[in-house]
């Protein structure tokens, strides 16, 4: 019986992303626009340990991959990688080839990306292990996704990382609420007879919007966050008709976590999950937060500011993970810098890193950002010390500094 509702729920989702193939980006003839450091394997490799990646020969998969935004980006941005993409909507993935196709072809990228139609549960199928698992937007749409969490860690190399992205229930309670008033109506006598579920359900989800008052809670949340990119039936079916979804809160996701026997690395976006941001006017309050558990704390943050809780997005590892922190002032001074790839602007004084966030580099910092980058393709390249003893005045601490505004890779020497 279980087997036969998992496989109805596989079939309603695939009927979904057949009908409205998603992400609904349009195809073409040139690379991505800008870039995403967590589709960068150099950046997102430093953010999880700390160090550059001692390769970039990799094997990556791209577990759900819909229409290949996420696998065309990770394509451009990991040259030197191979790269598996799966989904189980067909019509997804003949997007997902021809967005690849396209734009691969133009730089002799797209022969390095094999496209497969699978679902996540069958990933045994794929052979050999992998250093970068992505999946973003798919493991809350499974029947049972401590089922697939497993499923992709076993297919993780000792290692390697996996990103991953689900939905939180805190922030997208209005979404939930109107999920429901579609379904309800949905399943009315008075609907016509034998209609695709997914178009009637968009259909009669902007009905709703357009008849509520303005001054409803649900329309106010559609409009302030989400309406822009709902303008597009594919992302406003993704949202408000999808047959299956599971909605997290940190005690349920950090269950999923440990279901997967992998180590959690961090969130993607450690800047929201900063209790200081909230209380740090009340050095109290922060005294007695201090006594709680890192878990305790994520809890804490979610239930006093619940709109930023739409989503997780955050790092898992396959033991053994090094991780350094570079708190060995001898180790930092040894290493080897280059630029964070995810840089835009450079090399002006006044760019965006790698979170798109403005940084102004005064002339010490600019001079040694130089010297960083002349350095990575230098014959011999020197270390932090021996660049540093050209720059008199800048010290180990303002390259700390470049490794909080996350503008350096390091790799360490033995």
């Amino acid at each position: 019986m279980e087997a036969q509702r998992t496989a109805q729920t596989l079939a309603a989702v695939q009927k979904l992303y057949d009908t409205y193939p998603f992400p609904p980006e349009p195809l073409l003839d040139e690379p991505p626009p800008g870039y995403n450091w967590r589709w960068n394997w150099q950046a997102a490799h430093q953010f999880c340990t700390g160090r550059k990646a001692e390769r970039a020969d990799i094997r990556i998969l791209d577990a759900g991959c819909g229409t290949g935004v996420g696998t065309e980006y990770l394509m451009h941005l990991n040259p030197e990688a191979k790269i598996t993409a799966i989904d189980l909507s067909s019509e997804a993935l003949g997007v997902a080839r021809e967005r690849c196709r396209r734009t691969g072809d133009r730089v002799r990228g797209g022969d390095r990306v094999e496209f497969r139609h699978l679902s996540l549960y069958d990933a045994q199928e794929i052979s050999g292990k992998f250093d970068w698992i992505n999946c973003v937007g798919v493991l809350h749409h499974l029947p049972d996704p401590v089922r697939g969490i497993q499923s992709l860690a076993a297919k993780l190399a000792p290692g390697g990382l996996m990103h991953i992205f689900v939905y939180g229930e805190l922030g997208r309670w209005e979404i939930q609420l109107m999920q429901r008033a579609i379904r309800l109506l949905r399943e009315s006598p008075m609907g016509p007879a034998n209609p695709n579920p997914y178009r009637d359900g968009v259909q009669l989800g902007r009905s709703l919007f357009a008849a509520l008052p303005e001054t409803n809670r649900l329309v106010r949340r559609e409009q302030e966050r989400w309406s822009m990119e709902n303008q597009r039936d594919e992302c406003f079916a993704d949202m408000y008709v999808h047959p299956q979804e599971v909605d997290y809160n940190i005690d349920t996701l950090f269950e999923l976590i440990e279901a997967s026997g992998l180590e959690f690395l961090g969130f993607s976006n450690p800047d929201y999950w900063q209790l200081d941001r909230l209380l740090g006017s009340n050095p109290d309050l922060m005294a007695r937060a201090e006594g709680l558990s890192d878990r305790q704390r994520y809890r804490l943050v979610e239930l006093l500011d619940p709109e930023g809780a739409t989503h997780y997005e955050f790092w898992l590892g396959c033991p053994p993970v090094n991780r350094l922190t570079w708190e060995d002032s001898s180790a930092l001074a040894a290493a080897l810098p280059s630029l964070n790839p995810c840089l835009d602007g450079w090399p002006s004084r006044c760019l965006f890193n790698q979170d798109y966030r403005i940084v102004s580099l005064d002339d010490a910092t600019f001079q040694f950002l130089s010297a960083v980058a002349a350095n990575e393709t230098a014959d011999q390249p020197q270390s932090i010390a021996q660049l540093l003893s050209q720059q008199p005045g800048f010290t180990l601490e303002n390259v700390r500094s470049l490794l909080d505004q996350r503008l350096l890779l390091l790799t360490p020497q033995n």
